[in-house]
């Protein structure tokens, strides 16, 4: 592998180029910055602008050297006739040291040239005591802390403009996880919906159906055409109300209630007429205590358990009653279905376990328990939800 080739920036280059002429111009036309000395022949002055002006090619991948060559090379016209462009060159030197030196540089840079300053002035104004002294001190402060004073405001704007742009990234990849985890959560949560309202009006059409098809009654077919119409026209019901819950709002279109825990005996008089067929009864128990109202959130929960419940008993229990008891005591509300375990004879729908899934789920988002599973001879789904408005999990 070959090494990296060194290519300095195309401004360097110019400004290494221009210095330099620049330079040569001033020096052939006898344009000199401390002509009162004569330390040394007048082309002395080039040695230090040939040392300095190539350095501006490595201002930016060397400051350490850039800054030590620049020192050594002004410090040194200072003893011949001297060259402003050696000057400016080492001012803008300082400057890129500040800006792409190392941050330890950056901090440091221009507390030392303030001090240098400081220090240059007073011995100025002690050693000469005259007002024109205080020259020297304006002009080193021109030269070595105006650079580095520059450069440091506009190092700290950078970084302070790249820390922005760092939080706005960050600020967006933070919101678009937020929206997918949203878009996520909604999905689930109008998949238990959709689940909970259909299954149990497609369950019974399922059941009655097979019944119709297995029985060669007119009687018993005619009984069960009729529960299969009645429960085809609430699925669409519903599924119209869940259509018009996800059209965009504005649309003319007033969302129906959501259904609570008033609905419950509604709610077992259709699942009655449905297990019928099936030799099912169903009997509520309703020991709430009186109270301030229950969150919507927990109202909703508290009705789809009971309702998904319902909808397994008629897939699953075998002949008997479902008992649904419906409590609230001390800050929860319980609800618990029981309906007989074990085989019956008959249709029965099939099941993938979904409506589990979502009845835990409803209970977990709203910071309950869920229990369900066989419990002697009886299948039990038991959920505690917080009857609280503090109390719910946002």
């Amino acid at each position: 592998m070959h090494p990296k080739t060194f290519r300095p920036h195309r401004d360097d280059v110019l400004l290494a180029v221009v210095s330099v002429l620049a330079g040569l111009l001033l020096w052939s036309l006898g344009v000199y910055s401390t002509n009162n000395r004569h330390f040394f022949p007048a082309w002395a002055a080039l040695v230090p602008l040939l040392a300095i002006g190539p350095m501006e090619l490595l201002r930016r991948t060397a400051p350490n050297l850039t800054l030590a060559v620049g020192t050594v090379a002004v410090v040194a016209d200072q003893f011949t006739v001297g060259n402003l462009a050696t000057v400016l060159v080492f001012t803008d030197l300082m400057y890129a040291a500040v800006v792409y030196g190392k941050p330890a540089m950056a901090r440091r840079l221009p507390i030392h040239t303030g001090l240098i300053t400081v220090v240059v002035t007073v011995v100025a104004v002690a050693w000469l005591r005259t007002p024109q002294s205080l020259m020297i001190g304006v002009i080193t402060g021109i030269v070595c802390f105006g650079p580095a004073l520059t450069g440091a405001t506009l190092r700290n704007h950078r970084e302070a403009a790249e820390a922005a742009r760092l939080r706005a990234e960050q600020t967006a990849l933070l919101a678009e996880m937020d929206r997918t985890q949203a878009v996520a959560a909604e999905r689930a949560r109008m998949a238990r919906e959709l689940h909970d309202m259909v299954a149990n009006h497609l369950s019974a059409i399922a059941i009655h159906s097979t019944a119709a098809l297995s029985i060669d009654s007119p009687a018993t077919s005619r009984e069960a055409l009729g529960v299969i119409r009645e429960n085809s026209v609430q699925g669409l019901a519903e599924m119209r109300r869940l259509i018009g819950l996800l059209r965009e709002a504005g649309a003319g279109q007033e969302a129906a209630p959501v259904p609570s825990l008033d609905g419950l005996e509604a709610l077992l008089e259709r699942a009655r007429a449905n297990g019928t067929a099936s030799g099912l009864d169903f009997v509520l128990e309703d020991a709430r205590r009186s109270g301030p109202p229950l969150p919507a959130p927990v109202e909703l929960a508290a009705y789809r358990i009971v309702q998904e419940s319902l909808t397994n008993a008629l897939k699953h229990a075998a002949a008997g009653t479902v008992l649904v008891g419906v409590a609230r005591r001390d800050g929860l509300l319980t609800v618990a279905v029981e309906s007989p375990y074990g085989d019956r004879p008959g249709p029965r729908a099939p099941g993938s376990g979904a409506g589990l899934v979502g009845m835990r789920e409803r209970t977990e988002l709203l910071g309950g328990r869920f229990t369900a599973g066989p419990s002697g001879s009886v299948w039990q789904v038991r959920a505690e939800l917080p009857a609280e408005e503090g109390e719910v999990a946002r």
